[in-house]
C-alpha cells in the first residue's frame, strides 16, 4: 500500500472506537481528515448520537460538512478519546505534531480526553524524534526576541547545528495558527531528551506551545503495507 492508502487504513480501523454517546476528539491533517470522514459515514450508518470536538477550524468546518455534530471545547470540556494524526511517534509514545499548523489546539483537545489515539502510516513510527522538524507556537508580540532565547536554550542543551525557521505561506507572508500565533520551526536532526527539551523550550517566554506531545498517546494504530497494527503504551 501507498502512504496515503495506510494512513486512510488506519484512519477507517480506528472507527471502531465511535461508538453512541461517546464525546470524540478530531484531530487535524491529512491523516485525521480520512478518519473525519469515516467517522461520518458509520454515525450516519448506525444513526449514532456522538458529539464531536475539533482541534482547527479546517476540521471543525469538514465535519459540519459531513453532517457531524461539532461543538466547542467549552460546550463539551471533557472527551472520551481523540484521534489524531503524528509527524513522527516513537517506540515510547512521545510524538512530534504541529506540521500542519495547529499543536496548540491539538494538545488543549488531547489532554483534555481520556485518552489518546494516533492513527498513522508505518513512516511516522521512529527510533528517534527529531529528523522532522520541530513546530514550536509563539507569541506575536517579541517574535525576534523569541528566536534568540531559543537559540540560547538549545545552545544550552548542546543542539549546535540546528536550522530555525520562521514558518511561511506559499506567498511568503509569515503563517498564522487559528490562534493567531507564527510558528518557529526548530530542524534538530536528533532529539536526545524529548522530556528536558520540552521543559526547558515552555520555560521561555514567548513559547505558547511546542510540537512535543509526551505522556498524550495511548494507543497507536499503525498502516502498514499488511494491514493495521495496533499498538497499546506499556
Amino acid at each position: 500500500m501507498t502512504q496515503d492508502e495506510q494512513k486512510k487504513a488506519a484512519a477507517e480501523y480506528a472507527v471502531k472506537v465511535v461508538e453512541n454517546d461517546m464525546r470524540v476528539g478530531l484531530g487535524s491533517g491529512s491523516t485525521a481528515n480520512y478518519f473525519i470522514k469515516a467517522a461520518a459515514e458509520k454515525v450516519k450508518r448506525e444513526n449514532l448520537n456522538t458529539v464531536f470536538v475539533a482541534s482547527s477550524n479546517a476540521s471543525e468546518a469538514l465535519g459540519k460538512s459531513l453532517g457531524l455534530n461539532v461543538k466547542s471545547l467549552d460546550e463539551v470540556p471533557l472527551l472520551d478519546f481523540t484521534v489524531d494524526g503524528a509527524d513522527e511517534i516513537d517506540p515510547q509514545f512521545r510524538m512530534i505534531k504541529g506540521g500542519g499548523g495547529a499543536q496548540l489546539r491539538e494538545k488543549i483537545v488531547a489532554s483534555s480526553s481520556r485518552f489518546v489515539v494516533c492513527i498513522a502510516d508505518h513512516t511516522k513510527l521512529v527510533q528517534q524524534l527529531g529528523a522532522f522538524p520541530l513546530p514550536i507556537e509563539v507569541s506575536r508580540f517579541g517574535v525576534n526576541a523569541t528566536t534568540w532565547k531559543l537559540e540560547r536554550t538549545l545552545a544550552k542543551l548542546n543542539y549546535t547545528d540546528v536550522q530555525m525557521r520562521l514558518r511561511a505561506k506559499a506567498d511568503g507572508t509569515p503563517y498564522i495558527t487559528d490562534s493567531g500565533n507564527p510558528i518557529i520551526d526548530l530542524k534538530l536532526g536528533k532529539i536526545t531528551d524529548a522530556e528536558r527539551l520540552d521543559a526547558e523550550l515552555h520555560a521561555i517566554p514567548g513559547v505558547t506551545e511546542t510540537g512535543l506531545f509526551i505522556g498524550i498517546c495511548g494507543v497507536l494504530m499503525l498502516g502498514t503495507d499488511i494491514g493495521v497494527e495496533e499498538i497499546t503504551r506499556k
